[in-house]
């Protein structure tokens, strides 16, 4: 049998107010007024000088104007970009023509901030689908980022990029090159409206090595194809999807080809820890679901099952219940549009002292209470192999609650 685990095992700082991102890069924060709450709202990253940039982008074919700005940029200057402004509390999607000149303006606004070229700065937005940027209240912010008001700290930066999520997304790593000792460090926002797509939320990574923008765009879709492509909560793909990496170069280490396998697993592990963080954060969520698939025939059937199973409300009511309901999960697998072949499937609950429930495609007998105690554990294992290859893929979602509805049935009220 196949066996496959989790890319990285690297976790969340277990200090958030100690994390900091890589060398070369600064960041303000503060509250504009785009948030009725008063929180958090606009943020700035940027470099002391400029640098490599890479993006992934939603395919969602509704995207919103802070991702035509972002592809502009990156077509015009991904190897000469500054920073990143972005705001939350509202998404400048299906904004039409206004929405975009106003996704250049905060580009231009970000740009002149910090003495950079207009198309040296990229720009994100979060928030609400079908409302104008009060740009009033963004050009005070932009200017309020340079005040002595303006919060610094790389953990406020992460929280004025926040939404519906309960707590800020932050992961960092560090690795040698001949050159010397890289690090790798990021924050990410998203709880809902979350699915694979190519990036289903938005991130901001750094690193302090010197590459350059085509092997960075590289890596970094290598990287995203193991992380934040294998994540669902609910099943929905923002229109604003966005994950960005910058490179400053500070270290003085640079990424060649014998390096860039070094880097891809570093930037993999930093993608891949705040995928599990935004699960574990999703709306309503009580605790993370590891989908591990294996014995597949090719890594995209074994993606694609997993990811079939991720998005089923039945496979994770269940495990929300603790309920070891396990014909939720085959028969998701059934349904993937994959050719799988039942009577070699085999399905386990949990990991190390696990409880196995097919063998073959026939039911075992198995203690329901200790499988039903193993679906309250967080994270939740569930392991199925198809018994057709040697491939294999994890996949990251969530249980499914009540809280879910709660919280998206009232968003905009």
């Amino acid at each position: 049998m196949a066996s496959v685990s989790p890319v990285s095992a690297l976790a969340a700082p277990s200090d958030p107010a100690s994390f900091s991102l890589a060398r070369g890069f600064h960041t303000a924060a503060t509250a504009c007024g785009l948030k009725t709450s008063g929180k958090l709202d606009l943020g700035m990253v940027w470099a002391d000088a400029r640098c490599a940039a890479a993006g992934v982008f939603t395919t969602n074919r509704v995207q919103a104007a802070p991702v035509h700005a972002c592809r502009e940029s990156l077509g015009a200057a991904a190897g000469r970009m500054r920073g990143v402004l972005y705001n939350s509390g509202c998404a400048n999607a299906v904004t039409g023509e206004r929405g975009l000149a106003d996704a250049r303006r905060m580009r231009a606004l970000g740009a002149h901030a910090i003495g950079a070229a207009e198309d040296e700065l990229l720009v994100l937005s979060t928030g609400v689908i079908g409302r104008y940027l009060d740009m009033d209240r963004v050009a005070r912010g932009v200017t309020a980022l340079g005040s002595p008001e303006a919060v610094r700290a790389p953990l406020d930066a992460a929280r004025a990029i926040m939404t519906t999520d309960t707590r800020e997304k932050l992961a960092a790593t560090e690795f040698e090159l001949p050159g010397g000792r890289v690090r790798v460090a990021g924050f990410a926002k998203g709880a809902g409206m979350i699915h694979p797509a190519m990036a289903t939320m938005l991130s901001v990574v750094t690193t302090d090595a010197g590459v350059e923008p085509a092997r960075l765009d590289r890596c970094l879709r290598a990287a995203v194809s193991r992380s934040f492509n294998r994540i669902s909560v609910d099943g929905d793909m923002s229109t604003n999807d966005t994950v960005l990496v910058l490179a400053s170069g500070a270290s003085g280490a640079a990424v060649d080809d014998a390096g860039e396998p070094a880097f891809v697993e570093a930037l993999t592990a930093v993608c891949a820890s705040l995928a599990r963080q935004i699960v574990r954060d999703g709306e309503g969520a009580t605790r993370l679901v590891e989908l591990r698939i294996t014995g597949a025939a090719s890594d995209k059937q074994a993606h694609r099952v997993g990811d079939t199973i991720a998005c089923s409300p039945l496979v994770k009511t269940a495990i929300h219940g603790n309920d070891p309901n396990w014909g939720r999960v085959l028969a998701a697998a059934g349904y993937s549009g994959e050719p799988i072949e039942p009577e070699r499937v085999r399905l386990w609950f949990g990991d190390g002292d696990r409880v196995q429930l097919l063998e073959r495609g026939l039911p075992l007998a198995f203690d329901e209470k200790r499988a039903s105690a193993l679906l309250a554990e967080d994270p939740v294992i569930v392991h199925l192999d198809l018994g057709l290859g040697a491939e294999s893929a994890v996949v990251w979602t969530c249980d499914l609650s009540a809280e879910y509805v709660r919280v998206n049935a009232d968003y905009t009220t």
